[in-house]
């Protein structure tokens, strides 16, 4: 059985869009994309009066090095959240196929999914918020094609085991595809999973560069996959998914500048993740820091929504997490830099500003 078995039929069979980018071959002169041949106004602007590559072959390679793939292997777009919605839209018939979660976790996944009219199937966490392998098999249908895992996990920071990740990856194989989001995996101890796509045919990783690279605003992330899956959702994913500054922004993050400079940043935010998680839980009115390995910490108050108030009053704005299954008592708070943290403390501690 093909990977590709899993995917909607008629994704499988259509025509895919070719643009005039794709099909343009070392030409000098074009004139083959209504573009305008004159740039746009200011320096900001140079070379956006040509569309850009669908895949760019300099970014492709950088990230394709990064994570250690094959560029086959690799579909760059706008974000972790294009990924999700290529996914859900390529695997997903709308009112017959369904989605898996495993609650509190990344909204979006459920959200791609409700829009897509697939349904969203529940294995919660436990109550200490570890994956639970066999509830999450026991939940699974025939109608579930994407099961989504989430390592470090949003909101709450704590890792999967890879242990845990293959036996799900070996329990779903022609079953249905096992993504793992692994957006904020460059903050945690343990390496990522990118090595299971050699081994998993239905296994895919997401990653991105709004976190530990600093490109939020660049809106640039990347699922790993195999081959044929990569090919499949190029089919339908819109024809220039990223702006010529978004990629030049990407490739100079991407710099050996650029990466030394992450380091640094990934080094301090987890050297103050350790110094706020013990500082945090000695304040009065709170009830518990949740272990992290991401860039925040959940943190669980006597009253969460007084904390919340006291922050934002002080301009400091956290993460209300309320709504999420057993985090009716939390906030997440993303760690800043040493100065923003400690007026975080200082808030929560009563100190005057």
């Amino acid at each position: 059985m093909s990977v590709l078995d899993l995917a909607r039929p008629e994704i499988r069979a259509m025509q895919p869009y070719s643009s005039a980018r794709m099909e343009a071959s070392g030409g000098q002169i074009l004139l083959n994309a209504n573009e305008s041949a004159w740039a746009p106004f200011g320096e900001a602007g140079a070379g956006c009066n040509r569309y850009p590559d669908p895949q760019p072959a300099a970014l492709v390679d950088a990230l394709a090095t990064l994570y250690g793939v094959r560029r086959e292997q690799l579909l760059v777009g706008r974000g972790s959240d294009e990924a999700i919605d290529l996914l859900v839209r390529a695997f997903c018939r709308a009112g017959e196929d369904a989605i898996l979660i495993q609650p509190p976790t990344f909204g979006m996944y459920a959200v791609c999914a409700r829009i897509q009219n697939a349904g969203v199937i529940e294995a919660p966490l436990a109550a200490d918020f570890t994956l639970d392998v066999d509830a999450v098999l026991a939940a699974v249908t025939p109608a579930v094609k994407l099961v989504f895992v989430c390592t470090p996990n949003n909101p709450t920071g704590q890792v999967i085991p890879l242990a845990a990740v293959e036996r799900l990856a070996q329990a779903l194989a022609g079953r249905a595809l096992l993504i793992v989001d692994e957006a904020y995996v460059e903050f945690a101890d343990a390496p990522g999973m990118a090595g299971l796509i050699d081994r998993y045919e239905h296994v895919g990783i997401l990653r991105t560069l709004s976190k530990a690279w600093a490109l939020a605003g660049a809106r640039v992330g990347t699922l790993l996959a195999n081959d044929a899956v990569i090919a499949l959702l190029r089919r339908i994913m819109p024809p220039y998914p990223l702006p010529l500054p978004c990629v030049e922004a990407a490739l100079a993050a991407l710099s050996p500048a650029g990466q030394s400079q992450a380091r640094g940043h990934i080094a301090e935010i987890k050297a103050e993740r350790a110094r706020m998680r013990t500082a945090i839980a000695a304040l009065p009115g709170v009830r518990e820091v949740l272990p992290s390995q991401a860039n925040f910490l959940a943190v669980r108050f006597d009253d969460a929504g007084a904390a919340y108030r006291d922050l934002l009053a002080a301009g400091i704005v956290v993460r209300d997490v309320r709504r999420y299954p057993n985090l009716g008592d939390a906030l997440r708070i993303t760690i800043g830099t040493a100065e923003e943290n400690d007026r975080v403390l200082d808030v929560l501690s009563g100190s005057p500003s």
